[in-house]
Order: C-alpha cells, then structure tokens, then sequence
C-alpha cells in the first residue's frame, strides 16, 4: 500500500512546486480571481450613499436661489458638475450619459412676491434612457423642499411613518456576488489550468516518459485530483482574506462546510479540465473545447448574475449544469449559513456528474 501511495505523494509535491516556479500560473491562480473580486467588490460594494451626476442651471437672481445651489454642493447626494452652464450643454452631457439630470431654477425662484417667504418651482429634466434616476432625483428633490418648507410654514401631518431597523445585518450585492465569483475562480482553476498543462506535456514528452514507468493511471489523477485541491484552497483563502478585510464580507454559515463544497467542486471542476486535457493531443485542441464547455457553465450557472432571472424552460436546464450545484451551495453557505446536510440535492448532482466525469477522463486519458 505504501508504495501505491508514494507516486501520489511525489507527483503532487511536484504539481505545487511547478505552479509556484511558475510566474504566469501564479498570475491566473492568485492575482486573476482577485482583480475580478476588486473589480466587482468596487461595483456592488454594500453601505454606499446614493448620489446623481446633476447640473444646475440657474436662471434665478435671488438670494435663495443662489443660497439653494451653495447648499446643494455640500450635499452627497448630488455630483454637480460646474462645467455645465447652458440648456444645450446640459442636454448634450445627458445624451451621452455623463449627467443623470439637470435642475432648472427659473427666473421667479426663491422670489418673495404676495407671501412672506420665498417661493418657486424648481424642474428636474432628465432623458428617456435615465427615467428611473430622474424619478428618484424628484423625489430626492420633494423630500428637500418639504424640509425647507417646514421652516416658514406650519406644517400639519395626521399621519407618520416610523421606521426601525431589525438590528440584523442584512446581504449587500456583493456578498450575493462573491459566492458566485468562488465559482468562476473553481472554473477557471479546474478547466484551464489541465488544458494547458497536459497537451504541453505530451509535447514535450513528458506524459510518455511517465507511462514507461509503473505508474498507473489512477494514481497519476489522484496525485492531480489532490495538488489541485491544495492549489484551489490556497485561492479561495486568498480571495476570502480580501472579501473579509477591504469588502466586509458577512459570512453566515460555517467555514468548515464551506470547506467541503470547495473540496468537492475543485474535484469536479478538475475532472473537466482532466478529461479535455487528457484526451487532446495540442493546445489548438484543448483550448477551444475548454472555451466551449466552459462559456456556457459561466453564464448560465449564476456565477455573475441569479438564474431566477432567466426564462423558466432555460432555469430548468441550468439546474444540471455542473457549475450550478456549486455556485448554489457556496451561495447557500455563505448568505444563507445552510450546512452540507441541507444540500443533499447540491451533493447528489454534484457526485452524479463526479462520476460520469471521471469515467469518461478515465477512458479518454492518453499519454502523448
């Protein structure tokens, strides 16, 4: 049994000092998951003030008026760009998207006439393609006026809202997103990495060289099976550390069952990568089988965006996409704190394609 499992033991060793030897290996399994985790991280980064690209248009000679702009500069929720001065600026800026609205004070704004407070009608003017920010914009701007209004007019409200919070933290986008960034870094890892390492060795003659010694096939894929295991909880610690200390990561469930889904989906996400790099002669085969099985599997398995988003008849067929019961466990595990205990169905698709996958890398498996 002992020398079963010495070959094992010495291929792996080897498989994790050649990924560290090697600068680019060391770029796609590290730094490539975290630039995609910073990138997105940045976009759905939870807690940050909602605020519009806007331009004033001030048409008004009043003090209030003039007053309104300087507060309304101080304000977060606004993005003043101070370039714009004219309509035709304004509607040129809008058009290409760099403003969401623009606020027009006519002449009469913050005029005192009849009454004994400055009155006036302000006017947000946004584009067909901006209707939803221009809409929330004029309930911003409502929501302002009332507050200024209270301060020269009495006012009587029969009815109130009260709000109270839950004292529970709730998910933010991107603890939603991160689960399904683990998923793409596993694809990637499993997939890309045999296809480009295997049809090199059979170039080189290395996987020849192997097959003239005694070992076995089976022992030659545990030993890969088990150094990818190790190289892929190095990359999902790394991107944890990250998702923790800069992004605020919430964590519900437990690490240690987290561990197992990662642990089971490496294996299987590698038995992809094994069997297409284990069945092509070169690179130029490899490399775009790789693209076609797993361009699919990234855009169809909630990786960068839910599944319930999508037509019912196409929900139905991503379900047994290999990549899905991984994402949805991770998803699970980290939003929704389930344990492994509560993802039989996850598990049992999981090792129903762990065996087919590795039947099939099994009889497709060549040497040179």
């Amino acid at each position: 049994m002992k020398k079963q499992l010495l070959p094992i033991v010495t291929f792996i060793k080897i498989d994790v000092r050649r990924l560290f030897r090697d600068k680019v290996a060391i770029f796609f399994t590290f730094a490539f998951p975290l630039i995609f985790l910073l990138i997105f991280g940045t976009i759905f980064r939870g807690g940050g003030d909602v605020s519009f690209r806007v331009a004033f248009i001030n048409n008004s000679q009043s003090e209030f008026a003039r007053r309104f702009v300087d507060e309304s500069k101080q304000n977060s929720v606004f993005k003043i760009d101070d370039e714009v001065t004219t309509m035709d600026q304004a509607r040129e800026k809008m058009n290409r998207g760099q403003l969401d609205a623009t606020i027009i004070l006519p002449e009469n704004f913050g005029e005192v006439k009849d009454a004994a407070y400055p009155t006036g009608q302000a006017q947000v003017l946004y584009d067909q393609s901006n209707e939803q920010a221009g809409r929330t914009l004029g309930s911003v701007m409502e929501s302002i006026f009332t507050k200024i209004n209270g301060q020269f007019v009495k006012q009587v409200t029969p009815f109130t809202v009260k709000t109270e919070s839950t004292a529970t933290k709730g998910l933010t986008q991107f603890d939603y997103t991160f689960s399904g960034l683990l998923g793409f870094t596993l694809l990637s890892l499993g997939v890309f990495g045999p296809t480009s390492v295997y049809p090199r060795l059979k170039q080189r003659g290395v996987l020849r060289r192997y097959q003239t010694t005694t070992l076995k096939v089976w022992q030659y894929f545990t030993a890969n099976v088990l150094s990818n295991m190790v190289v892929g909880i190095l990359s999902v610690a790394t991107m944890f550390a990250v998702a923790l200390t800069i992004f605020d990561l919430n964590m519900r469930g437990s690490y240690l069952d987290l561990l197992v889904v990662i642990l089971v989906g490496a294996t299987l996400m590698f038995g992809i990568g094994l069997a297409i790099g284990g069945w092509a002669k070169n690179e130029n085969q490899a490399a775009p089988l790789a693209q076609l099985v797993a361009m699919p599997m990234m855009f169809l398995s909630g990786v960068f965006f839910p599944t319930f988003l999508m037509p019912e008849w196409l929900q139905a067929v991503t379900r047994f996409i290999p990549l899905t019961p991984i994402v949805e466990s991770v998803r699970f595990v980290v939003t929704e704190g389930k344990s492994v205990f509560d993802l039989g169905p996850q598990f049992a698709l999981m090792f129903g394609w762990l065996v087919i996958i590795y039947i099939i890398a099994f009889r497709v498996f060549r040497w040179e």
